[in-house]
């Protein structure tokens, strides 16, 4: 099986860095171009024959499972518990909780940060209190905290439902690189953190799906309010106690911070103990154990209680199993406290299923619940790595193997090519701004167009819903009042945030529809970088400045200006694009000038924007990747290496063309104009990255034949 992209998951912390082209570049290896048929015409796979999920089979499959080669490569340690019937199947460990001790996991003691699992508890926190008549899920949350400074601009208010769903509307305001930290001594309340973070509403709430960390946290303070108690003690008391979850808690101290698991980067390397901000989070701070976890399941699966301690009522469990977020029933979003799975190709995703993802620096979760099976699964390890998404499709095809079958649909009548250009447009999505996706009618079929996949057919199935034909995944569209698409869901590249339809780019006075570069700058202006207005003009020959490359960069790749208040450079004092440089310095990108100074307001030259952007992918491609490219013209020998990689990954415009040998002149030490730098940044949103690389690769180990 491949492995599935590690970072599209909507982690909740891990932050993909720099140009947009990086984001996509760093989130998963090479995706075989394999034809699927679409699930409308595919022969009904034959469905293998379940195992019964015995302790007994359990034990072999996971035996099975973490012997594998794979898996062996993506472990440090890992807890898995299952649970039936309201009795647990198996609860085992592997590997280490710390491998220079040599300590195994043990699942009654080893603790993990479950990260975003914690969602669904602050959930059923907030669900008790709907219970007591202490929160109404239609209500305005400032009802419960009061009123609170941000812009809403659409006159509908922000529900306690919208945070439970994640369809506030929010602009996305994740934890922040700093909240991660060494401080272990102050601390800052979730109140303190709300006031000073609140994003503003930039969707109508509740027309849109954007995994939302802060509506969680959010949550977790209408917690505390409506409650009356601190949300660490609310949860003690009201989730923890009654279900005897004795090694749970959200603030790292005594046994918790005592048996935690050591944490380890995707390379296996040991990262050092850390903590958060605010110092208890709602939306991810949560430790606890396997034993825990298995005790949070088994009560939920029986209806909201074990024995005689109930912690929900049975309607409310009903109602939480429940997805009220979907963009077709084929492709949910989320209940009250749980999203959907994976999706299997050909199968989409099970709305029998509801689950929870969390990431945390070293630290990854998956829980799955199967009510109408009566089982529930978690798996929890401390390396970063995709094993859950090899875990789960693994479990399911072995013991439920009905949720992965293909989906039988109704014969479909696909419509028109000129009714398929209502979905045609630029989608960027709502998490990841850079991760950008490109929908066109080309000979009477939808095509979708992405920089890590590729450009592929979308086969109509449903109203609104396509099968990917290199994925065999489901892709969703949502439709305006006007017939027009608002918004798609890709669930390959992202499955945790719509894409938002942009404008239609109507160029600019100098840039007509003829213009050679017309799609670039049209593009921007669909995706909100440049001003979406034909009457003014562009100036495509002028140049571009150092300050206005790298800021453009930076938010084309979803990236704020630096909140550190530093500035690497003297000249930068007092400069509005400062912050954005500063963010460059700290990712990599800027090295800085010969004299120490940054000159932000010279022209940058085209092999500097090169160097750039090369900074990015040093250290994911080797510069002997790019080593047979053929230049002609002049280069300064210090940017010669990312001349070579632009010009392989297709970083320019138009009317650059390679001569007769083969060798292209980048023109490197002209300066770069606004027509090249809308250019560079179409290919970074549009070429396929990842293809161009693997066939480089390819080249490079075979001789280049």
């Amino acid at each position: 099986m491949k492995l599935s992209i590690l970072r599209r998951r909507s982690a909740f912390w891990t932050r993909t860095v720099l140009s947009a082209a990086l984001v996509l570049t760093l989130t998963a290896p090479a995706v075989q171009a394999t034809a699927v048929p679409p699930a409308s015409t595919a022969p009904a796979a034959a469905t293998a024959a379940a195992k019964p999920l015995t302790t007994e089979n359990a034990a072999a499959f996971l035996k099975q499972f973490f012997s594998s080669d794979a898996v062996k490569a993506q472990l440090s340690g890992a807890v898995v518990v299952v649970v039936k019937d309201g009795k647990t199947v198996i609860e085992e460990g592997f590997g280490f909780a710390d491998k220079a001790a040599k300590s195994k996991v043990d699942p009654d003691k080893t603790v993990f940060r479950l990260a975003s699992v914690s969602k669904t508890f602050t959930a059923t926190a907030a669900m008790q209190l709907v219970e007591q008549g202490k929160l109404d899920l239609k209500a305005d949350f400032q009802t419960y905290t009061g009123s609170m400074a941000f812009d809403n601009p659409f006159g509908v208010p922000v529900t306690v439902g919208d945070l439970l769903t994640h369809t506030t509307g929010f602009r996305i305001q994740d934890p922040l690189p700093e909240d991660i930290n060494q401080d272990f001594t102050t601390k800052v309340s979730i109140e303190d953190y709300v006031v000073k973070h609140m994003p503003p509403v930039v969707r109508k709430p509740g027309t849109s799906y954007m995994y939302d960390n802060f509506a969680s946290l959010l949550l977790g303070l209408v917690v505390e309010k409506a409650s009356g108690m601190p949300y660490e003690q609310y949860m003690e008391k009201h989730v923890f106690a009654p279900l005897k979850m004795d090694s749970s808690g959200f603030l790292l101290e005594g046994k918790l911070k005592d048996n935690l698991a050591t944490a380890y980067d995707a390379t296996g390397k040991e990262v050092d103990l850390y903590n958060v901000t605010p110092t208890v989070m709602p939306h991810g701070g949560m430790l606890s154990t396997g034993d825990d976890v298995a005790k949070f399941m088994t009560a939920f699966l029986n209806g909201g209680a074990v024995d005689n301690n109930r912690i929900l009522k049975e309607d409310t469990v009903k109602s939480m199993e429940e997805y009220r977020s979907t963009i077709h029933p084929l492709l949910p979003n989320t209940t009250y406290g749980f999203e959907a799975p994976f999706q299997l190709p050909g199968a989409g995703s099970s709305s029998k299923i509801i689950t929870k993802a969390g990431d945390l620096i070293g630290f990854s979760s998956y829980m799955f619940l199967i009510p109408e099976q009566n089982t529930g699964v978690f798996i929890g390890y401390n390396q970063q790595s995709a094993l859950r998404e090899l875990f789960y499709p693994a479990f399911i095809q072995t013991f439920f193997p009905q949720y992965a079958a293909p989906v039988k649909l109704d014969a479909y009548k696909p419509m028109s090519a000129e009714a398929l250009k209502a979905f045609t447009g630029y989608y960027a999505d709502l998490r990841m701004k850079s991760l950008v996706s490109t929908v066109s009618v080309q000979n009477g079929a939808l095509m979708i167009n992405d920089a890590l996949l590729g450009s592929r057919k979308l086969i109509q199935v449903d109203d609104n819903l396509f099968t990917d034909e290199l994925t065999g995944k489901f892709t969703g569209f949502t439709m305006k009042d006007d017939g027009g698409s608002a918004y798609l869901k890709e669930p390959y590249l992202n499955p945790f945030s719509y894409g938002q339809k942009g404008p239609d780019g109507v160029g600019y006075a100098d840039v007509p529809a003829s213009h050679p570069y017309a799609t670039p700058v049209q593009m921007l202006q669909s995706l909100g970088y440049l001003t979406n207005d034909a009457t003014l003009s562009f100036q495509p020959e002028a140049g571009v400045t150092r300050a206005q490359y790298v800021r453009l960069m930076m938010e084309s790749s979803g990236l704020k200006g630096s909140t550190t208040g530093k500035q690497a450079f003297p000249d930068l004092q007092g400069h509005p694009d400062a912050a954005y440089i500063q963010q460059a310095v700290e990712i990599g990108m800027i090295e800085g000038t010969a004299s120490g100074e940054f000159q932000p307001d010279r022209v940058i030259s085209r092999q500097e924007a090169a160097v750039m952007v090369w900074r990015a992918y040093n250290k994911q491609y080797p510069d002997k990747l790019f080593e047979k490219v053929k230049l002609s013209g002049t280069t300064d020998k210090w940017a010669v290496p990312a001349v070579k990689m632009a010009v392989a990954l297709g970083l320019y415009g138009p009317d650059f063309k390679p001569d007769a040998k083969g060798a292209m002149d980048y023109k490197s030490k002209a300066a770069l104009s606004k027509k090249e730098n809308a250019a560079i940044l179409y290919a970074l949103f549009t070429n396929p990255i990842n293809q161009i690389v693997s066939q480089l690769s390819a080249q490079a180990g075979d001789g280049g034949k």
